[in-house]
């Protein structure tokens, strides 16, 4: 069982900034990847960074430059600094793991994820 509590949403105006936290308890923490993804009612899932235990990222092309994920694995909690954010950025933001294979933000759709933070971008 995922035990997550993510935070950090909210309502900003275009070009602002975010930073969303994801608290994990310690057996969710241990998984080999952690990031965020994201989703629009109506719209799939699109995942956005991706960390692994180790440090290793990799983001989203729609989101790279902007975003930057990190990690405090002494609180293991999950960070994503969102900076010059668009509209097109509003979406629920999931914090997810996942324990197996090659670790990207697209295969954490198929992980394990909290409730999300809503956040919400306008022009």
């Amino acid at each position: 069982q995922v035990r997550v509590v993510e935070s950090g949403g909210g309502s900003v105006q275009a070009g602002g900034s975010l930073r969303l936290s994801c608290a994990a308890s310690r057996d969710t923490y241990s998984a080999f990847c952690r990031g965020w993804f994201r989703q629009v009612p109506g719209k799939e899932r699109e995942g956005v960074a991706s960390i692994t235990s180790g440090g290793s990222t990799i983001y989203a092309d729609s989101v790279k430059g902007r975003v930057t994920i990190s990690q405090d694995n002494a609180k293991k909690t999950l960070y994503l600094q969102m900076n010059s954010l668009k509209p097109e950025d509003t979406a629920m933001y999931y914090c997810a793991v996942r324990r197996g294979g090659f670790c990207s933000p697209q295969r954490l759709l198929a992980g394990d994820w909290g409730q999300g933070t809503q956040v919400t971008v306008s022009s």
